[in-house]
């Protein structure tokens, strides 16, 4: 096989996290079980409608905050919660870097419509992956085998020319169905191991 490109995944790759304290306060807050705040959200009517663009992330945030009994301005502080705790996995990011001369290097998430902004104004991941392949702006999501198709196209590569790494079993499944070598995340170690060896006959 002859590599083109390799895409990266967002959250749980490119971004990682040793915990998630504001989630724990907001779940004995609602008086959940650990964990049980993101799976509900991640299984939500308003993130499926959110990771194809049908809505906004704010309209996400409000419906989805509604479904636990907060009003607007309780589900604008569940938002700003959610995330924190997370920082960007630099050693991984070097290592795309090191890509770049040879290969086209990008990103293929799926996300919402605040992506962009928090890709580049935030993280600055413009600066070593391009193009950055968002759920919510192209309507289709992993792991519809469509948004697979198109991502390759967006890098002017065949599907067997692709390496793709994400840390959801199911969406490199589907993303070997298609044809891409696919690598699933991990730690650092075994990843980069694995797509070393995608690329060992290019």
């Amino acid at each position: 096989m002859t590599v083109k490109a390799i895409l990266f995944d967002f959250g749980g790759v490119l971004v990682l996290s040793d915990g998630y304290p504001q989630r724990d306060l907001w779940e004995q807050r609602l008086g959940m079980e650990p964990g049980e705040l993101p799976s509900r959200l991640f299984d939500s009517e308003q993130i499926l409608s959110a990771l194809v663009g049908q809505i906004s992330v704010e309209e996400m945030w409000v419906g989805f905050g509604a479904t636990l009994g907060l009003d607007a301005a309780e589900s604008r502080k569940l938002s700003e919660d959610f995330f924190v705790g997370e920082y960007l996995n630099q050693e991984l990011i070097a290592f795309a870097q090191s890509l770049r001369s040879r290969y086209r290097v990008a990103i293929l998430s799926n996300a919402w419509t605040n992506a962009r902004p928090l890709f580049t104004e935030w993280y600055h991941l413009d600066a070593v992956f391009d193009p950055l392949i968002i759920s919510a702006e192209v309507g289709l999501a992993k792991p519809d085998p469509r948004i697979y198709h198109l991502a390759a196209e967006r890098v002017g590569a065949r599907p067997d020319e692709v390496v793709f790494l994400d840390d959801s079993l199911m969406n490199i499944e589907a993303a070997r169905e298609v044809g891409f070598c696919g690598v699933h995340y991990q730690h650092n170690a075994q990843a980069i191991g694995e797509i070393l060896r995608c690329l060992d006959g290019d």
